[in-house]
Order: structure tokens, then sequence, then C-alpha cells
């Protein structure tokens, strides 16, 4: 007898493993029970993680309150209110241009992801360009290296930017069809903008209070930069991943229940509710892992610019780099499990490798290219907002006090956390787009019965891009 899988509350039959390929037309095999798939959704999944996470928030917010009332009233140093003003208007401004490239996305999706990928072409060129001109030989040739291996990875993926656009349109339907899920978004992205705005004012106050001088000479204490690191990070990271989640909740519903899509539908709602409650335990655990590699990653950035073990710090912060992506990238296709089925997070991580290996699906889920066209969004919105904040701390002298009378680092003020706010509200396309994906894996014959013209469209392109992948 088939084992029912629970998509937000809508069974899915899957039929019993026959240890052969699955063909278009019948859902994916799993290695998931009944009775796994009935405790999976009883109770919290990894809840010590979720523990973990309102520690944190706690530890911040009394950080905050010892020394962020001497930050504000400037009694230890510079006046931070100019920073609090900046903060608000960097979120604001940031929360209506991602609404705009969300639209974008949404409405050219071919043109947006061609842009992408020339964007990426212009900026290793720019880069060997910059490494030349400022002497520095070794970069260049690297830059060199770079510009060609962009140059044909572009040539390459060119003809499958029709794939890939499908892919976009799929999602962007599920979306549109339950809008809902740019109000989640948006929520999580205001909780974004107060958490910058908490954690700066405790960041700086703690930093100020806290940093050791000798003869004028500054050093930060590493350990209390780690943690503060740890907690942005892990922040961020549990709030762009509860979007994330939500999104594939949403997406999973509309594809094998479109009946209850809407704006503030049962899809949605189920979905928002089941990813601050029995879900969020496993959205905290992937990204603690994350940001614990993140702020080790930052630390070690900050040490070579402080000239402290600079080689060792260097080499560190490449290797956290790309643990912290691979980790990254792990944690985009368990948390659609997590979404979707309610599973914990290292059973949701088994199981979505489980179901690309049995597909032979591993190179699809390689090939993002909508990551280009979301990526470079964000950087043009963060390009803007930069620019912005230097405009303003030619204006205001608190503020150009505060960034040291540096431009620079009043463009990065600027720059940073606009990209941070962008990323999460444009991922709902990006989480879209991962859980069509991983449901036309899983479960395609639904998606046949219930929106056959997509399904059509996306079979076409899948079979003329990646012939074979689907029958």
């Amino acid at each position: 007898m088939a084992n029912p899988i629970i998509v937000q509350g809508t069974t899915v039959v899957v039929p019993p493993q026959n240890g052969g390929d699955v063909s278009f037309g019948g859902a994916a095999e799993t290695t998931h029970t009944n009775e796994e798939s009935s405790s999976s959704k009883t109770g919290c999944n990894d809840p010590i993680f979720a523990l973990l996470f309102y520690v944190n928030i706690v530890a911040i917010g009394a950080v905050f309150v010892i020394h962020g009332r001497e930050a504000l009233s400037g009694d230890q140093g510079p006046n931070y209110a100019a920073y609090i003003y900046v903060a608000i208007a960097i979120g604001v401004i940031s929360l209506l241009a991602s609404g705009v490239g969300l639209f974008m996305l949404m409405a050219c999706p071919a043109f947006m992801i061609k842009a992408g990928l020339i964007f990426s072409i212009v900026v290793s060129l720019l880069w060997t360009v910059y490494a030349f001109s400022s002497s520095s030989i070794m970069y260049g040739l690297l830059g060199v290296v770079f510009f060609v291996f962009t140059v044909c990875y572009v040539k390459m993926v060119w003809g499958r930017i029709p794939f890939a656009a499908i892919n976009m349109v799929t999602a962007g339907t599920a979306i549109k069809a339950n809008l809902g899920v740019a109000l989640v978004a948006i929520f999580f992205t205001l909780l974004e903008v107060g958490w910058l705005v908490l954690w700066g004012i405790a960041f700086t106050g703690t930093f100020a209070k806290t940093q050791s001088c000798d003869n004028d000479e500054c050093s930060p204490k590493y350990w209390l930069l780690f943690l503060l690191f740890l907690s942005l990070f892990f922040t961020q990271q549990v709030l762009q991943s509860c979007v994330h989640v939500s999104v594939a909740g949403t997406v999973g519903t509309w594809w094998v229940a479109p009946n209850e899509s809407g704006c503030c539908s049962r899809a949605v709602c189920n979905s928002f509710i089941r990813t601050l409650t029995t879900s969020f335990g496993s959205i905290c655990f992937g990204s603690l892992l994350v940001a614990i590699l993140q702020a080790l990653r930052t630390l070690a950035a900050t040490a070579r610019q402080s000239d402290d073990c600079a080689l060792f710090a260097c080499i560190a912060e490449c290797i956290l780099s790309c643990l912290a992506s691979l980790l990254e990238y792990f944690n985009k296709w368990a948390f659609i499990y997590v979404g979707v089925y309610g599973f914990g997070y290292i059973e949701s991580g088994k199981s979505v490798m489980q179901l690309f290996a049995n597909r032979g699906w591993e190179a699809i889920i390689a090939d993002d290219l909508v990551g280009g066209a979301i990526l470079l969004t964000c950087v043009i919105i963060g390009l803007i907002i930069g620019a912005i904040c230097v405009g303003f701390a030619g204006m205001n002298p608190d503020f150009l006090d505060l960034v040291q009378g540096s431009k620079v680092i009043a463009f990065f003020i600027g720059m940073i956390p606009s990209v941070l706010i962008c990323s999460i509200l444009l991922s709902t396309i990006a989480s879209g787009v991962n859980t069509v994906i991983v449901m036309f894996a899983d479960a395609p014959q639904e998606f046949e019965q219930n929106h056959p013209e997509l399904s059509g469209k996306m079979r076409e392109a899948w079979q003329q891009f990646y012939p074979g992948s689907v029958q």
C-alpha cells in the first residue's frame, strides 16, 4: 500500500519503493514510512536549537540595555544617534527597492537572468583591470583566469536560459497565486531591520568600551567579536531561512492543492505558523551551523586586516568561506523538505539529496542561473543605497564623525545592510524555484493534473536541455 506524505495538511500518495527509476507521471520514491511521517509532525523538531536562538536574542537585548544608552548619549565617544536614523532610512528604502526588484524578477525572468550572467562577466573584467592597474600582477593573472572561466561558463549556459526562465515563471505563478508569502517576507524583513538597529547599537557600545588600547593603538577582543558576529549571522540566517521555509510550504501546497491558494489562504497561513512552531528548531539548527562558519570567517578577515597572523588568517578565511558556501547550499535544499513535509533538519537533508540521487538530477540542481539574477538585483540596490549614504555623510556632521570622515565606510554602511534586507525579500523567488525543482522530482503527476499548461512547458524545457530527466 502507498505511503502518504503530508504537504501542509494535504495527502500525497507515494508508491512503494520498487528499486527502479521513476518516470514522469509517478511520484518519486521515498524512504519514509507512515510512522516516520506521522512522528515528524508531532511536536517541535530540533527544539534545543530554537532555545539557543531565544538565548541569543535575550543576550543581545541585555547588551543593548547595558551599553546601548552610553552609545546613544555619546558620553563614551561619537554620538550614535545618527546611526539609528541612517539604519531606519536604509531599512525603509531597501524595503521599497526590494519590492521593485521582486516585480522585475517576476515580470521579465529571462531578461533578468541574461543581465545576471552579463553582470558576472563585467565584474570579473573590472576586477582584472583593477588588479593590473594596482600593479598586482599575481591578482591580475588570477583575474584573467577567472574572467576566461566566467566567459566560458556564460557561453555554455546561455542556451539554458529558457529552461531557467520556465522554472522562474512556474515559481512566480505560485507566488502570485499566494501573494501572502510576500507579506511574510516583508514581515521577516522588518524584523531584520529592527535586528540590525538593535545589534548595531549593542555592537558599537560594547566594542567602544571593551577594546584594548595601548599607546593609541587599539586591538579588539576577538572572543567578544566572535560572539557578536555569531549573534548577527545566526539571527540573519534564521530570518532568511524562515522566508525560505514558508515559501516552500506554500508552493508545495499550491502544487498539490491549487484550490487552497489565495493571498492569505490556508496554504500561506499554515506554512507561516508551522515555520514559527514545529519547524523553527530545524531552521535554527541549520542556521547556527552556517552562522558559526560566517562568524569565524569574519574574525579571520578582521585579523588579516589588523595584520595579526595575516597569512594564516587569509588561508583560514578562504577555507571557512568555502565551507560556509557548501553548508548554505545544503541548507537551501534541506529546508525545502522542512517546509513542505515538516521533517527535521538532518532527515530533510538526507531525503532531498537521496531524491535527486535517485532521479540522477545532481547536475540540474547544481545549475543555478536564477541566483545570478537575484544577486544582480541585490547588488544594484546595495550600490544605490550605498551612494545615498555617502551623500548623507556629506550633509550630516554627526554621521560623518561616526564613520571617521571616511566616505568609503559610509558607503559600506549603506550597502551591506541593504543587500542583506534585499536578499530576504527576493529569496521568495529563489525559494520558489528550488521548491519547484524538488516538487517536480517528487510529485510530477500532481503537477500534471493541477497545472497541465505549466507542466507541459516545463517538461518540454527539461527534455530539451536535460534529455532523459523526465519521461
